[in-house]
């Protein structure tokens, strides 16, 4: 049987979809027990791709259990959320030949791009969601004005707005009118509200990096699979943090 190139590995798949424990779903696989699209899969290092029909003992494996982890590349104008009344474009509608019903973790709002991650995995949601996970999430950002010292000093020390404390984790230049903002916490459109504090608005403002995933070549529009050692990281990012 050829090996696909892309796509999950075939124990960890089926731990995903709650089979059994990935080393418990090693020795199934090695038993003959499984196949990908009718044929029998005995090795370990065979993935699944999107489409692929999974049998154990003959009977279907997902996609209904099957965990997914997507990373999207979320243009400017298209909106967080599952659904609109007032029918703006969804984030979620750029994710074509995904079967599974996955949602967004945490919101970009609608003229904020990049990195939005979807998945089904509710325990994994949690953890990035969450303060206590640390997870950082990493913004560039370009203002239509020069950026002043007031306004990185301020955010770098932490300010209160309307009663809200906003604090950036990190803060860097990058010239005259943008930087990168690092965000734990990352409340609601917080950087836009820092911003025009100091009388600026964000022309671009993009998240490039959540945790240990990155931008990298991702194209606008675009998304792809997370490897099983993305997600790993993800779920371990906070406690490495700590």
């Amino acid at each position: 049987m050829t090996e696909p190139t892309e796509g999950i590995r075939l124990q960890a798949f089926l731990a995903h979809a709650g089979v059994a424990s990935r080393r418990a779903c090693e020795r199934i696989i090695l038993d003959g027990r499984v196949a990908i699209n009718g044929s029998v899969a005995s090795e370990l290092g065979v993935r699944v791709a999107p489409g692929d029909k999974v049998t154990l003992d003959g009977f279907s494996v997902g996609p209904e259990g099957r965990k997914r982890y997507i990373l999207l590349n979320k243009p400017a104008g298209y909106i967080s959320a599952m659904s609109d009344p007032e029918g703006r474009p969804l984030a979620a509608e750029l994710l074509s030949g995904v079967e599974e019903r996955v949602y967004n973790v945490g919101r970009l709002d609608q003229w904020s791009s990049g990195l939005l991650l979807f998945t089904n995995d509710g325990e994994l949601a949690s953890i990035l969601v969450h303060p206590s996970g640390g997870v950082e999430k990493e913004y560039e950002i370009q203002a239509d004005a020069t950026l002043g010292e007031d306004f990185f000093k301020a955010f770098s020390e932490g300010l209160e707005i309307e009663g809200v404390a906003y604090r950036a984790s990190s803060l860097e230049r990058t010239g005259p009118d943008s930087a990168r903002v690092t965000l734990v916490e990352g409340k609601n459109r917080e950087i836009r509200r820092v911003l025009e504090r100091f009388g600026r608005k964000a022309l671009v403002l993009r998240r490039v990096r959540i945790g240990a995933l990155t931008i990298g070549s991702l194209a606008e529009g675009a998304f792809r699979e997370l490897s099983e050692a993305e997600i790993e990281a993800l779920r371990t990012y906070g406690r490495k943090r700590s």
